[in-house]
């Protein structure tokens, strides 16, 4: 993992055409801004996860006969 020191307002880029900027610091919260092309999608880390899992439950579930039929 990459660690880098920024102060308020100063960014880093992520490839060409994404940048992140740290906006505000209070206590132990630090605000980022994060500027990028609509097509990336950005989310929180547990939100991310939440996601994923919906997802593999998602795939992984099993139709059954019934509500193939329904279906159709």
């Amino acid at each position: 993992m990459l660690a880098l020191s920024r102060k308020i307002n100063e960014s880093i880029m992520l490839g060409n055409d994404i940048e992140v900027t740290v906006l505000e610091i209070k206590g132990d919260q630090v605000k980022i801004g994060v500027k990028a092309p609509k097509s990336v999608p950005i989310y929180r880390r547990e939100l991310y996860l939440q996601i994923r899992q919906s997802n593999k439950e998602a795939a992984g579930g099993q139709l059954s006969a019934q509500a193939l039929e329904q279906l159709m």
